[in-house]
C-alpha cells in the first residue's frame, strides 16, 4: 500500500482509503506497506492536522503490518518515477496480491493495470471488486 492511499485513509473519514482500512479485519485482507511509504507517510502527517493525526495513530498505524523496503528486482523494471521504485520493487518482492495507490500519473500512467501480474488499484477501484 503506498503512502498516498495511507494519506488519504487518514485525511478522509469518508473515503474509499479508509473504508478498505476499516474493512480489512472483517474482510480478512492483510494490509501491508514498507517502512519507506512509513517514513514518506510520517512525514507528511502533520499536514493534516489533529484529526488525521489521531486517525493515524488509532485507526490505521495499527491495521498495517511493516516491511523492510526492497530495492533490487530479480528482473528489470523500466520504471521513470525514481521515488516510487521501491514501492513497486517491495510489492513485488512480497508477492503481494494488489498494489493499492492514489497517485495515477506515476502509477496507472505509466504502468498500466499491472506490473509483471501485479494488479495496480486504487482503493476505489479495488473495493468495487470485492
Amino acid at each position: 500500500m503506498d503512502s498516498s492511499v495511507l494519506l488519504a485513509a487518514a485525511g478522509s473519514a469518508t473515503g474509499a482509503s479508509r473504508l478498505l482500512i476499516t474493512s480489512a479485519k472483517a474482510e480478512g485482507w492483510d494490509l501491508v506497506t514498507s517502512d519507506y511509504c512509513l517514513r514518506e507517510t510520517g512525514h507528511n502527517l502533520p499536514k493534516l492536522g489533529g484529526s488525521g493525526l489521531r486517525a493515524w495513530s488509532t485507526i490505521i498505524r495499527p491495521a498495517l503490518t511493516i516491511h523492510g523496503t526492497h530495492f533490487v528486482l530479480d528482473r528489470p523494471l523500466a520504471y521513470r518515477a525514481v521515488k516510487d521504485r521501491p514501492v513497486v520493487i517491495s510489492a513485488l518482492t512480497l508477492h503481494a496480491d494488489f498494489l493499492l495507490i492514489l497517485d495515477r500519473d506515476d502509477f496507472h500512467d505509466l504502468l498500466g493495470d499491472s506490473v509483471y501480474g501485479l494488479p495496480i488499484r486504487t482503493p476505489g477501484e479495488f473495493l468495487r471488486t470485492r
